[in-house]
């Protein structure tokens, strides 16, 4: 402790001494000074300990003695107290949410997909520990396997989409895009079962886990560098997505489209606390590179015997001639397949997963997705859609072939 620490302790001590001595001088009372004092002036008084505890704090921060570095930790009690005090914050603010089924694989795999570029980095992960730079923080980043036990799903919820303060714990980035929350709480939620093979299995898909390499599993040494590293484990071997439809097919689509939502991404238009950690580290011409390489790759081959033949009828309907009664015109305008050439700035849906259309269809109506500034065309009628015809529309274009023939001409 420093001599300037010392001093500022003796004189308070002094200071207190005198004021909690015995009077000697008053017949009336033998009562302290300070006692008389809080009899008499009661509100006075508080006001006196209101404004001397906030000059000693301000003492404090300004003499420097409150030590900041982050190589001594904390005191036993200061870790218990922080430690109450945030679980006690997750629980209060946690209140009222209700987890939607978090044993979906759906939502499991769209997790894993980002844990290893986002979470791993800090929490490490099945047979990888905890990186030793983030071993030195106060607090540590905790290996996440032995300590999910204690928050409940809502909780993890909070965590994950708020972060905590004065952790290192980031909030996650697109706050409107609680359906990426969920899906990290429903990975971190199987987290502690996995071993690394299953973990890889999950976070990548088969090429990873079976011993292949990045450029092999992202269609050769000619793929972009970035689709080398990082786009293949969440969009597939070959660009065509992985089931069931956690993320997107790409193979195929048009290049335009994938630029345009690439730069939505990296300018926070478009929402995505997963895609925009990825697109702010690309340039321009990265960008242009990628979206050209993966419309240049054959789409994925579809299978109509898994979806219900009814509903694409009815989804025909609607892509082919829209919905007039409720001013809704024809999908197929603008994202085939019609023998027309179409806006290279519109996506191709055929081909696409299910699950991926009927999610951003929903986005969409909840004003959660954003995009590109074609995106206010989608909202100008996307509300009058029912939820039947968002799974009927969705089933149809997953039934076609990803490089459908013309379809009818309007």
């Amino acid at each position: 402790m420093s001599a300037f620490a010392r001093a500022i302790i003796a004189g308070v001590l002094l200071l207190l001494a005198w004021l909690l001595g015995r009077s000697r001088t008053n017949d009336e009372t033998r009562r302290a000074p300070l006692i008389r004092f809080v009899v008499k002036h009661p509100w006075l008084t508080v006001g006196a300990a209101a404004g001397v505890t906030i000059a000693g704090a301000a003492l404090l921060m300004i003499s420097g003695i409150i030590p900041i570095k982050a190589s001594t930790g904390h005191w036993a009690i200061t870790a218990m107290l922080l430690d109450f005090a945030k679980v006690r914050s997750v629980a209060t603010h946690s209140w009222g949410i209700t987890p939607p089924p978090l044993d979906d694989d759906f939502l499991v795999i769209r997790g894993a997909g980002h844990y290893e570029n986002g979470c791993l980095p800090c929490h490490g992960g099945p047979a990888r520990v905890v990186p030793p730079v983030m071993s030195a923080m106060t607090p540590t980043p905790p290996e996440l396997r032995q300590r999910l036990s204690r928050w409940r799903p809502e909780e993890l919820f909070s965590i994950v989409k708020h972060g905590i303060k004065f952790t290192g714990m980031p909030a996650w980035p697109a706050q409107q895009r609680d359906d990426e929350v969920w899906a990290m709480v429903a990975f971190l939620r199987r987290l502690p079962e996995l071993d690394a093979s299953a973990y890889q299995r999950l976070m990548s898909g088969e090429g990873r886990a079976a011993g292949g390499s990045a450029a092999m599993v992202a269609g050769g040494s000619g793929a972009p560098r970035a689709v080398r590293d990082v786009c293949w484990r969440c969009h597939g071997v070959n660009g065509t997505g992985r089931d069931p439809g956690a993320f997107p097919s790409l193979a195929g689509q048009r290049a335009a489209y994938l630029e345009n939502s690439l730069r939505a991404f990296r300018d926070s238009t478009r929402f995505s606390g997963v895609m925009e950690e990825i697109a702010v580290q690309l340039s321009d011409g990265l960008m242009r590179e990628i979206a050209i390489y993966y419309e240049r790759l054959p789409a994925r081959d579809t299978d109509a015997t898994t979806v219900d033949a009814s509903a694409v009828e009815r989804g025909r309907t609607i892509a082919t001639t829209g919905v007039q009664d409720r001013d809704i015109p024809a999908c197929g305008e603008c994202h085939g397949p019609t023998l027309a050439p179409k806006n290279p700035a519109y996506p191709k849906l055929s081909g696409q997963y299910v699950r991926y259309l009927t999610s951003q269809l929903a986005l969409l109506q909840e004003r959660r997705r954003g995009g590109s500034p074609h995106v206010n065309l989608m909202h100008a009628f996307v509300d009058r859609l029912k939820p039947a015809d968002i799974r009927d529309v969705a089933q149809y274009y997953a039934a076609l072939p990803g490089n459908p023939g013309p379809g009818p001409t309007r």
